[in-house]
């Protein structure tokens, strides 16, 4: 029987032949992330009598929401998740190394055909290895902590097929974008996506991973990338061993299917409050923006900090406006620091923050005031979602916030494109 990407995962994580969607299965989980909720399921664990993990290898603790502690309580918090990942013996404990889906990548703890649930709903961007991830709650994460497997539904597959080439300035977190506005943000509700397509084989891994991460905004359970040589390329010297290759079968049956021209678009940009709310840049050119935020899971790896330096060396933030730039990991801060590209946007008048959440969640380095206005390359703009709800935030690409930090109002980017290869 021929099977989409979900369908093979949950198949071989149930130790079936095959499944289809609609169908429940029991499915054995290969990798469990929890962030700072690791403290929470600890204690729903330890309130049921639970006096160990099913298998404490397959977990992965990140603190990675509220680090640096902004305060009392989370500083407390931090040290239960130290203190229960010592007494549960959780070897895969990294700390602040991070934002948890760039870590988990980083660290070879995501293998493509895997299983991989996590405490945050962006955990789909593990699809961009061809893993499945998908984000649960916290009682969940305690029974898959005691058990090693979770209940589930097979969902079923919408393929997206992404053709032409990207134009100037146009970045995958512009893809998706416009995905979220075309097809809604419910198009693929408890569904699991594949992007396949010439535009799709072309993008850089890092690419992949901030649309797998926005799958998730478009409703998605699962939000797949084939695991091909680029894949393979990227997790060399990170797993143990020669990375597989993992894909749908060639006769998969999708429940529907779409195609996306990227050569047509020009930069999108998702008005408050909203990820669907998506208009191209040309039509909120000129408001005014308070803050600029380069940060997040989904757009603060190497090659959106290179693409902000790049358009920024030489310029300055506009003396109205901020630029606040939270790399993706501190792996990613080092790499950046050591290309130059920290210090170029460091010159251009930017704070640089450590490698965590930040003011994606509205945790802090960056809440925003009653009335300001922020330009994100966040994945969500909802109403309170980066500091008061009388603010108001807008999601754009990595090109996009550079341009407009420049100008203090929300810019085209392709007037400044500094030029960059991201193939």
């Amino acid at each position: 029987m021929a099977m989409t990407m979900a369908e093979k995962v949950l198949a071989r994580a149930s130790g079936r032949d095959a499944v289809s969607p609609g169908e429940y299965v029991t499915a054995s989980v290969d990798r469990m992330m929890a962030h700072e909720a690791f403290a929470a399921c600890c204690g729903i664990l330890q309130s049921t009598g639970v006096s160990k993990f099913h298998d404490p290898d397959r977990v992965v603790v990140v603190i990675d929401h509220w680090f640096p502690a902004p305060n009392v309580q989370y500083a407390r918090v931090h040290a239960v998740c130290r203190h229960y990942a010592k007494k549960f013996g959780v070897r895969n404990y990294l700390g602040p190394a991070g934002i948890c889906h760039q870590v988990m990548a980083e660290q070879g703890l995501i293998r493509p055909g895997d299983l991989v649930l996590g405490t945050d709903s962006h955990s789909t961007t593990y699809g961009a290895l061809g893993a499945a991830g998908a984000g649960i709650g916290l009682t969940e994460m305690a029974w898959v902590l005691a058990t090693g497997s979770l209940w589930m539904r097979v969902p079923p597959t919408i393929r997206f097929r992404l053709t032409g080439r990207p134009g100037v300035a146009l970045m995958s977190k512009d893809i998706i974008l416009h995905i979220a506005g075309r097809f809604t943000t419910e198009v693929a509700q408890y569904a699991s996506v594949e992007f396949t397509g010439p535009a799709a084989e072309a993008m850089t891994v890092a690419s992949r991973m901030t649309m797998s991460n926005m799958g998730v905004e478009i409703g998605a359970k699962f939000a797949f990338f084939p695991a091909d040589a680029k894949t393979a390329e990227y997790l060399r010297g990170r797993l143990d061993g020669e990375p597989p290759t993992f894909g749908p079968d060639p006769d998969a049956h999708y429940a529907a299917g779409y195609e996306v021209d990227v050569s047509r678009l020009e930069p999108q940009v998702a008005c408050p409050d909203d990820p669907g709310n998506v208009r191209p840049v040309s039509a909120v050119a000129g408001t005014k923006v308070d803050q600029f935020f380069l940060g997040s899971c989904t757009n603060a790896r190497l090659e959106d900090l290179e693409v902000a330096a790049r358009i920024l060396r030489g310029y300055r933030v506009h003396p109205s406006s901020r630029l606040i730039v939270t790399p993706a990991s501190r792996q990613v801060y080092l790499d950046a620091l050591k290309a130059g590209y920290l210090e170029a946007l460091a010159e251009a008048g930017a704070v640089i923050t450590p490698a965590a959440c930040g003011a994606c969640p509205g945790s802090h380095m960056g809440i925003l005031a009653p009335g300001e206005v922020c330009l994100s390359t966040t994945n969500r703009n909802f109403k309170g979602r980066m500091g008061s709800p009388d603010a108001q935030v807008y999601l754009a690409s990595p090109a996009t916030v550079a341009a407009s930090a420049i100008a203090g109002q929300i810019t085209d980017p392709r007037e400044l494109w500094a030029g960059t290869t991201l193939g």
